[in-house]
């Protein structure tokens, strides 16, 4: 077990178990082959976190950098409604199984008493909001079932606005901002309670949410612009605008995000992570980063692999920042921002 708690930015358990067809969870409670099961968040200090819904679609092929990205966007909203539902639906069903295990979570203090009994802390989050039509009525329900955490879009146009395509070198400014359905959906974010994720929105729309927004800018899972020039990675001038709202940013852990060759190599080194950790602590203060893995989702590096690593990585931190910043970065950065967005 590590000597810290975890409490990460983004994973992907939920579509995962879903085209796994484990409906009811039980390849979370029984192990599986991807990165997370409860034995190993157990073995790595995995707390709690932001448990993604995402709605694949059919990647283009092809020597145009571009296709997969508008390939991607051709999801019917009637498919993606019902996946999303599914897999909100394993959530539940995990937690009413094993709810000494894992807990569904709607606010801070929900994730204290699931610490406290040892209990995973589940924050649910939509990653791209194929599944909520423009009268938002989904996003109601949504709320009611304990989605406390959304991005508009993933890599991929939809009603919302604009995602990055996955490119390197290249920068995040990509096509047009959010649309008038997005400014929509943000101000309703805002109202009901529900963090925005700008992970993978474009830096059009990133500024459009900067300028309108209220509330603390977050991005889940994301990492330097500077360090590793990847579409999905955040520009200075960008984490400027976080730090001035008091936000905060969850490192990736992906390989191609964080190497200084954007190259998807699981050889990818602590060294790595570091470089990057150094540059958004310079940017946005011991206050305003913390982890945001990405399990599930990305490539992991070699000296990690899964959930069961972490120690590998807080025993690197804590030698280099010290234990006190760890333990912010581990867990008690993710606390004060969501105190303040979701309550």
């Amino acid at each position: 077990m590590s000597g810290f708690s975890i409490f990460d930015g983004h994973n992907d358990l939920l579509s995962s178990l879903w085209a796994e067809k484990s409906f009811d969870g039980a390849g979370f409670f029984g192990g599986r082959a991807g990165h997370l099961d409860l034995e190993r968040c157990r073995k790595g200090g995995f707390a709690g976190g932001f448990f993604a819904v995402w709605v694949g679609g059919e990647p283009g092929t092809g020597p145009d950098p571009m296709a997969t990205y508008r390939e991607f966007s051709a999801i019917d909203p009637v498919r993606a409604e019902r996946q999303t539902l599914e897999q909100i639906a394993i959530l539940l069903r995990m937690q009413a199984a094993r709810p000494d295990a894992i807990r569904l979570c709607r606010s801070v203090a929900e994730i204290a008493a699931a610490q406290e009994v040892g209990a995973i802390a589940a924050i649910l989050h939509i990653e791209g909001c194929e599944g909520i039509a423009e009268n938002l009525d989904a996003l109601h329900v949504f709320y009611a079932a304990g989605l406390r955490s959304l991005g508009p879009v993933w890599s991929r146009p939809n009603i919302f606005g604009h995602g990055v395509p996955f490119n390197f070198p290249a920068s995040p400014d990509t096509g047009p901002g959010l649309t008038e359905a997005g400014v929509r959906l943000m101000r309703e974010c805002e109202a009901l309670g529900v963090l925005l994720d700008l992970s993978h929105l474009n830096e059009a729309g990133f500024w459009d949410v900067a300028r309108i927004s209220g509330k603390p800018l977050v991005a889940t899972h994301s990492a330097a612009h500077a360090v590793t020039a990847a579409t999905r990675n955040l520009t200075d001038k960008q984490l400027a605008a976080i730090r001035a709202s008091g936000g905060l940013v969850g490192l990736n852990f992906g390989c191609q995000f964080l190497r200084l060759d954007g190259v998807k190599d699981p050889s990818t080194g602590p060294e790595d992570m570091l470089r990057h950790l150094d540059h958004l602590l310079a940017h946005l203060g011991e206050d305003g980063v913390a982890l945001g893995s990405d399990f599930d989702g990305a490539m992991m590096p070699n000296f990690v692999t899964d959930a069961s690593g972490l120690p590998k990585l807080t025993a690197a931190l804590a030698a280099h920042y010290g234990e006190t910043l760890t333990e912010k970065l581990c867990w008690g950065n993710w606390q004060g921002v969501l105190a303040r967005v979701i309550g």
